[in-house]
């Protein structure tokens, strides 16, 4: 059996890209594209909300990027046909240089609070959802004691459990009857250590599952991001 090709990403490591894909109008668009693509900046407008010249302004922004580029250069002004370069977007966890390493938090921050936007409203209309479904949600957190080897390796197997899936975006023939787009979050990062003689329950840190025990929802924006 021939090894799977691993998945296209697009790394960004130039501080103004960083900072120009932070906006949410631009995340959007990516993985709008990414699902739904090519789009013109007309049908982009029409999923998104935006006005067709945002999204035309948004679009050359994210070419510019180099994010996504013209599906047809010979198409007529805004019926031009986009498309996205990468199938994900990657850029440095960490970085000497303090501009890049500033611009790169500053989009991590910014994909955070997309990601939780949107759960928020999934779990505002999650109960339109069969049972089934409802009871099929994760919404669940732990902590745990690791060095950093130990949670590389960790996000490793989660990744090698996930690929198993990751075709079925790219080929619908492969996704079984009921299957639905399903945004799965991963989310691992060092907890603050708490002042001294402050147990880490009074600084905001949760220790155990979420607050109803079980699954719940964790649909995000993982589609568009990294």
């Amino acid at each position: 059996m021939s090894e799977k090709p691993a998945p296209r990403k697009v790394r960004l490591t130039d501080p103004k890209a960083l900072r120009a894909y932070a906006h949410p109008t631009r995340m959007a668009l990516a993985g709008l594209l990414r699902r739904e693509g090519p789009l013109t900046a007309t049908q982009a407008a029409g999923l998104t909300g935006e006005s067709v010249a945002s999204c035309s302004y948004h679009l050359r922004v994210l070419a510019k990027y180099g994010l996504v580029e013209e599906a047809d250069p010979d198409g007529p002004g805004r019926e031009k046909p986009w498309r996205a370069t990468a199938e994900y977007t990657d850029w440095p966890s960490w970085s000497e240089d303090p501009v890049t390493a500033e611009a790169a938090e500053a989009l991590t921050l910014a994909v955070a609070e997309n990601f939780l936007h949107r759960m928020a409203r999934a779990v505002d209309t999650r109960r339109g959802l069969s049972r089934e479904w409802q009871e099929a949600e994760r919404f669940t957190d732990v902590t745990l004691y690791l060095t950093p080897q130990e949670l590389s390796a960790l996000g490793e197997r989660i990744d090698a459990l996930i690929d198993e899936y990751t075709d079925r975006a790219a080929d619908p023939s492969l996704r079984p009857p009921g299957a639905r787009r399903v945004p799965y979050l991963q989310i691992g990062y060092v907890a603050p250590e708490p002042p001294a003689g402050r147990p880490a329950e009074q600084v905001g840190e949760q220790s155990g599952e979420g607050a109803d025990g079980g699954p719940y929802d964790a649909r995000g924006a993982g589609e568009a991001q990294r």
